[in-house]
């Protein structure tokens, strides 16, 4: 075998290896990390408003970091490469982060000035890591084919992280298999874990992983947001697909913004074994479009592809709601919940992949329209408008909090977690206090959460779809054309 072929072989190993402990704790922040908050400590409306001010601001903070922190790399030269340094700095300083965040004992506004500095802390160090671990993909190799790779194969293990997290987390922290008997001590063991597998599996990246490496390279210019917005203000394709994106990703974000883990707890009991079958069952019918997804969209186009994952996705709401509506068993209605969550996460999902091809498109046409394609700026997008859906998904969670007067409960359930903490009361007699707790949770606040997880986003899942096929000129022939177009362009200018 030739070497290069054998440094290749080993890189696709070693690189996708890299990301696991990442993913797990990339979920646990974003996923769970409200869980924790709400579960674990006494809040006021103001302290939780507070919270949510902060969370919001560090992550649109994160989404404006992002091409500053590219850039501090793309100009970094040391004897270990430009990115092997962030990806050791960041992930370390990142582990440090989520496992003072995680085992605190604070409590109320003195919680809130700690919580405030780690969320910050944590947005600048994951995309120290973060960054540099996507960005290293094209100094693995210079075969396009060989690219796609590196990147499906990130992919599929981001997901085996996400997929551990999802399905092991809320067992390990809620209920009777809660590590420790309480939510408090097991969000510390949890994170502490997360906080270990992250530096163990990316030294399989930092110490297993050959570049290709040109010492002249110059440094990157100076980021140059005045370049960023002329690009993406003066492509209409792009701010058209922008906001579309961003409404799907809101909606699709709010079910696991905690709205559905708490409503889960409210209907069917404090025992996190329920949210992470919802969870894993509503994720693994996306397994099918990861695969078949390019066969499908190329016999039925982008367009009435569409259509049906709205048809999809409508059922799926429908069947959730039906099942909050209904007078019955618990099983059944766990049961119908789950299978509307199931067909609502295939259609927005399959919303999810569209969008994403269709934003790479806008490439293409920015080419055509100005002459030049700026693949970096408009390929940054997708990760700045994500964040930026996170942002806005953890605002609506904790309003409907505060609307429906949920606030009551969690606290109720965060008092006799932290007393089952400090010896206190037996996990028996802390699950009895908080199913009695529970129980007293009127039908309307019940409605409320459902209502926040079914009808807002199949809203913004149907709006996301009239302004894509009303706005968003690229399809398949459109595309075909301008790729045309642009070839015989380049063809005219070398004769």
């Amino acid at each position: 075998m030739h070497n290069d072929d054998r440094i290749t072989k080993k890189n696709l190993l070693m690189f996708p290896l890299g990301t696991i402990g990442r993913d797990i704790i990339y979920n646990l922040v974003t996923s769970y990390l409200l869980a924790f908050v709400l579960f674990t400590r006494n809040l006021d409306t103001a302290q939780l408003s507070a919270i949510t001010a902060i969370m919001v601001a560090a992550r649109v903070f994160d989404a404006l970091n992002d091409p500053i922190m590219g850039n501090i790399i793309e100009r970094t030269r040391t004897k270990w490469g430009k990115f092997k340094p962030w990806l050791l700095i960041g992930i370390l300083t990142t582990s440090l982060v989520i496992y003072a965040m995680f085992s605190t004992k604070l409590q109320g506004w003195a919680f809130v000035r700690f919580f405030g500095l780690m969320y910050f802390a944590y947005s600048i160090t994951y995309t120290m890591h973060d960054i540099s671990y996507w960005g290293m993909v094209p100094a693995l190799s210079s075969d396009a084919d060989t690219r796609n790779k590196f990147t499906s194969r990130a992919t599929l293990f981001a997901g085996i992280g996400g997929v551990l997290a999802a399905s092991l987390i809320p067992m390990f922290t809620a209920g009777d298999s809660a590590i420790g008997g309480n939510a408090v001590t097991a969000y510390g063991i949890v994170a502490l874990g997360a906080a270990i597998l992250g530096p163990l599996f990316l030294a399989f990246t930092i110490f297993g992983v050959t570049e290709e490496r040109n010492p002249n390279d110059e440094p990157a210019p100076p980021v140059n947001f005045k370049k960023i917005w002329s690009t993406i203000s003066g492509n209409s394709q792009l701010v058209w697909i922008s906001v579309i994106f961003l409404l799907q990703q809101i909606g699709n974000g709010i079910v696991l913004s905690g709205i559905g883990q708490t409503y889960i707890y409210v209907e069917f009991g404090y025992k996190g074994v329920f949210f992470t079958m919802f969870q894993m069952l509503g994720m693994a019918v996306t397994a099918f479009l990861m695969i078949f997804y390019p066969a499908i969209a190329k016999k039925f186009g982008r367009n009435k592809l569409m259509t049906c994952l709205m048809v999809t996705g409508t059922a799926g709401y429908l069947f959730m709601l039906a099942a909050g509506i209904l007078p019955l068993a618990s099983g059944m209605k766990f049961g119908i919940l789950t299978f509307g969550y199931m067909l609502a996460n295939f259609g927005q999902y399959g919303f999810y992949l569209i969008m994403m091809i269709s934003i790479m498109n806008t490439v293409e046409f920015n080419e055509y329209e100005h002459g030049v394609r700026d693949e970096a700026i408009i390929g940054s997008l997708r990760p700045f408008l994500t964040k930026m859906a996170s942002a806005l998904t953890v605002a609506i969670a904790n309003l409907t909090y505060i609307i429906f007067g949920i606030l009551k409960y969690t606290n109720g359930i965060s008092q006799y977690e932290q007393a089952a903490n400090a010896g206190q009361m037996t996990s028996e007699a802390k699950a009895d206090a908080i199913t009695q707790l529970l129980s007293g949770v009127k039908n309307g606040q019940s409605f409320g959460l459902l209502a926040m997880m079914t009808v807002l986003p199949f809203l913004l899942m149907y709006l996301s779809y009239v302004l894509y096929q009303k706005k968003y000129i690229l399809d398949e022939a459109e595309y075909e054309r301008i790729c045309t177009e642009l070839e015989k362009r380049k063809q005219e200018r070398a004769a």
